[in-house]
């Protein structure tokens, strides 16, 4: 009984990995200005998003293509979509800036699927932000 449940639990993993991996994606997006995300500060230059949904919480990595610098977050809210965002089917990362800072506010994968709020740091009592729209690409053998 014991070898029943342990091959169980190993075949349940794997197909939860298999899963994982099936719903990846993989985007590029040119970012011209420093950004924050997940509390880090990131430099320009062209970024591999991927997005990922293995199990819970979509987790969502930036990687610098240059420098190989990278970030984690996890998408926090699901959102609908902006219907021009959905009519073109490109994916976007939205940025809220203010003056002097700009941090990962919202990203968008593509046709299909929802928006995910990112947690940020809030604006202070008398900031205005303006909100950035990136397009990103299908990356390479998507």
């Amino acid at each position: 009984m014991k070898k029943l449940t342990t091959r169980f639990m190993i075949a349940t993993a794997a197909l939860l990995v298999a899963a994982g991996a099936a719903s990846a994606q993989t985007m590029t997006a040119p970012i011209p200005f420093v950004f924050r995300v997940g509390g880090r500060v990131m430099e320009p230059g062209t970024y591999r998003v991927d997005f990922s949904r293995s199990s819970g919480a979509p987790i969502i990595r930036l990687l610098n293509s240059h420098s190989g610098e990278q970030a984690t977050v996890l998408g926090q809210i699901p959102v609908d979509p902006q219907k021009a965002w959905t009519d073109s089917g490109e994916g976007r990362l939205v940025f809220e800036c203010t003056i002097g800072r700009c941090a990962l506010a919202e990203l968008y994968i593509g046709s299909g699927s929802h928006a995910y709020k990112v947690w940020h740091p809030k604006l202070g009592k008398d900031e205005e932000a303006v909100l950035t729209e990136i397009p990103m690409q299908r990356g390479k053998g998507e």
